[in-house]
């Protein structure tokens, strides 16, 4: 049996009512009111993609292309939040539609994708009346409280999955460390290994050896 429910399901499958510390009962009520307000928002803010044939996730993909250009696979799912296997599936049926096409790559795993001109479109005449209904749905609370909305999701997430850094960072990051104490900008030469005095001496190029080796 799964133990793995949609945003609809989880809020009924839970109750405020249950008997545990403080911690817990405070941290289960914010949990279901968070669940419950973003349902309430999805539900009411999806109608303008649903109305053009579109899911969520598929908006999603074109809004973030829309807005940023290119993107690889890994990029995308981070953007929206979605694992590799479900964004493939997705990334299919919009190719399947003609609204964004897999650029050319010598790393088929990691080829960006980018809108077709159809796509760009799309977006283009369904954003201004998605954002006017993503305003309409939080007028029930003023500006401040929706800054301070905001800053919370994103503190509350940022402690859960920090976002990983980019590869520049990344690459930056792995470097080795110099020793404590040495000068980082020099670059340290490995010792010549001491030559054994039975190995044959080099010979300089147009010369004779520099020490010869004797013979009995």
């Amino acid at each position: 049996m799964s133990n793995i429910f949609t945003l609809k399901e989880l809020p009924n499958l839970m109750s405020t009512h249950y008997q545990g510390t403080t911690a817990e009962v405070r941290a289960l009520d914010a949990f279901i009111k968070l669940l419950r307000a973003a349902a309430s928002v999805a539900r009411h803010t999806r109608t303008v993609f649903e109305a053009a044939g579109l899911t969520e996730s598929q908006f999603g993909v074109l809004e973030a292309l829309f807005h940023l250009g290119p993107l690889t696979p890994g990029d995308l799912g981070r953007k929206i939040l979605k694992s590799p296997g479900n964004l493939t599936l997705v990334l299919d049926n919009l190719v399947r539609q003609g609204l964004i096409v897999r650029q050319p790559s010598a790393d088929r795993r990691c080829r960006p994708v980018a809108l077709t001109p159809r796509g760009h479109a799309l977006v283009a005449r369904l954003l201004p009346r998605h954002v006017q209904v993503v305003t309409a749905a939080f007028r029930g609370l003023t500006a401040a409280e929706q800054t301070r909305l905001a800053a919370l999701c994103r503190k509350l997430g940022l402690s859960l999955d920090p976002y990983p850094p980019s590869p520049e960072r990344k690459s930056v990051a792995s470097r080795p460390r110099p020793p404590h104490g040495s000068d980082p900008g020099r670059v340290r030469q490995a010792r010549s290994p001491r030559p054994s005095p039975h190995a044959p001496a080099a010979i300089p190029r147009g010369g004779h050896p520099v020490h010869p080796r004797r013979t009995p």
